[in-house]
């Protein structure tokens, strides 16, 4: 009889590129671009990758005057690769990606 041992997770980390414009460059101490890194877990089949999610949470750690604008999809969404992220979809991130960080824009 064979018995079915589960997988072990394993991690990696993956680094993602962040684009910081108008008040979230501003939130962020005035830097205009930076590297983070996020880890990722996979068990077996089940691939929990970092996802925008995780970013959102980690970009609020890294910069507590940023967390308001973050982590409200209302005042602040996120572009990934050129793309925007519809507000309510979490999308999964891969090394090498870039994130814009776009704050609501105002102008009359």
């Amino acid at each position: 009889m064979a018995s079915s041992t589960p997988s072990l997770p394993s991690t990696k980390s993956i680094t993602i590129k962040i684009l910081f414009f108008a008040s979230a460059r501003e939130a962020a101490g005035g830097i205009t671009s930076t590297s983070i890194e996020l880890v990722t877990t996979t068990t077996g089949d089940d691939d929990s990758s970092s996802d925008t999610k995780a970013l959102r949470t980690k970009l609020a750690t890294l910069y507590p005057k940023l967390a308001p604008f973050v982590l409200d999809e209302e005042n602040l969404t996120l572009a990934l690769n050129e793309e925007y992220v519809p507000m309510g979809e979490v999308w999964k991130l891969k090394n090498g990606d870039t994130v814009a960080l776009i704050p609501p824009i105002s102008g009359g």
